[in-house]
């Protein structure tokens, strides 16, 4: 399983809700659903990834680096769901860790793509086992083929193309 989210929490999520709101008409509301959930695993993806020096969207951006992909700056904001200027920090940011570098795109030399450096792909496979540790308190009260059905679910949402 991946542990990849994008949402910005402006503080922790507590994943214990007062029981007059949990009754309240905007639990049947599917999009409210998606928001709460993934604000509660963001919020314990943070945490375990702190450690490490990474968020969930550096984290991602670490991730997708250290594939044989090598994506551009352009094709992270993209996939990511990000403002591109967002990429470019957090890019910076990696870079100037010395986590990831850019290199010129063999197939335009207008654009970089981003690559993960040595200590980049160490700390992926570290952070990696932090993040799935995450995951798993968060969705541990789902049994594994229901987590199966559930991944399913969002990859079909989250891409409605393929």
């Amino acid at each position: 399983m991946k542990c990849i989210s994008i949402v910005v929490m402006s503080k922790p999520a507590d994943p214990v809700a007062p029981s007059g709101l949990r009754a309240s008409a905007l639990t049947d509301d599917v999009s409210f659903l998606l928001a709460r959930a993934n604000a509660i695993a963001l919020a314990a993806g943070n945490a375990a990834l702190a450690d490490h020096g990474l968020k969930a969207r550096s984290y991602s951006v670490l991730v997708l680096a250290s594939a044989d992909a090598r994506p551009s700056q352009r094709e992270l904001a993209e996939f990511l769901r990000l403002d591109p200027s967002q990429v470019v920090s957090l890019v910076d940011e990696l870079q100037a860790r010395g986590l990831v570098e850019r290199q010129p795109d063999p197939s335009d030399r207008r654009a970089n793509v981003v690559v993960a450096t040595a200590p980049g792909h160490e700390l992926v496979a570290v952070a990696r086992e932090s993040a799935r540790a995450a995951e798993e308190r968060v969705h541990g009260q789902l049994s594994a083929a229901d987590r199966e059905t559930l991944g399913n679910l969002l990859r079909a949402l989250a891409f409605p193309e393929e």
